[in-house]
């Protein structure tokens, strides 16, 4: 008798996911400075909400750097000793995605594809209504960067929007609730970090879940293209 595969993402479901959602390699503040700020607000904002699980930190297959997302989130993990969570996008949708992700103390690794099954509600349905929220949003940006002269948002922002807003969404409903913090008071219109706001507007995100990072001189008001 051959046995079922086993579904990964229930191995979330004992763990708290935390969200930090911000700029590349090109961020050029020091990776500790912003860390420590992080921990500093996440641990604020548990002590009213706990989280009442073991922390998982989200990371989204970001290649390792000394600069950025990548570097700060590592940091974090360490200072609230907390598991690491790695998800990809599948390789039809973009090859190179999973082969340059940083592994270093991961100790889960999903596939966009797989946290499709645990989407809230009728899970075609809720696909359908990110979809759209995401396609209109870029439009909306595009609009904008055509008014100012810049050419439009590449490709790619589609596939890692909703690679964003899928993960914390299937993360909310398979954990019973999620975390998310920005690296910065101020995320650029043109980023995919962006994007967040879809995610709250269908009430896949509780706003409650969200964490300022608050206001202390640091910036994510870079626009890289």
């Amino acid at each position: 008798m051959t046995s079922l595969p086993t579904d990964l993402c229930l191995r979330l479901a004992p763990y708290h996911p935390v969200f930090i959602e911000g700029m590349g390699s090109y961020d050029e503040r020091q990776p500790a400075h912003v860390a420590g700020r992080i921990v500093e607000q996440l641990i604020k904002h548990w002590a009213i909400k706990s989280p009442g699980k073991p922390l998982m930190i989200m990371i989204q297959g970001d290649p390792a750097a000394a600069r950025g997302i990548s570097a700060i989130t590592p940091l974090v993990a360490n200072d609230l000793g907390a598991s690491r969570c790695l998800v990809c996008l599948d390789n039809a949708i973009a090859d190179y995605h999973a082969e340059n992700a940083d592994r270093k103390n991961v100790s889960l690794e999903l596939r966009y594809s797989q946290l499709l099954h645990h989407l809230p509600g009728a899970q075609t349905d809720t696909l359908k209504r990110i979809e759209w929220a995401v396609d209109e949003e870029l439009d909306a940006k595009n609009q904008r960067r055509k008014a100012l002269g810049k050419p439009q948002l590449e490709d790619y922002f589609r596939s890692f929007a909703l690679l964003q807003e899928v993960t914390k969404a299937a993360c909310a409903a398979l954990c019973d609730g999620v975390t998310v913090i920005h690296t910065s008071a101020t995320i650029s219109e043109f980023s995919v970090t962006s994007f967040y706001t879809v995610g709250l507007a269908l009430n896949l995100v509780n706003a409650a879940d969200m964490v300022s990072f608050g206001s202390n001189g640091c910036s994510d008001s870079v626009d890289p293209l």
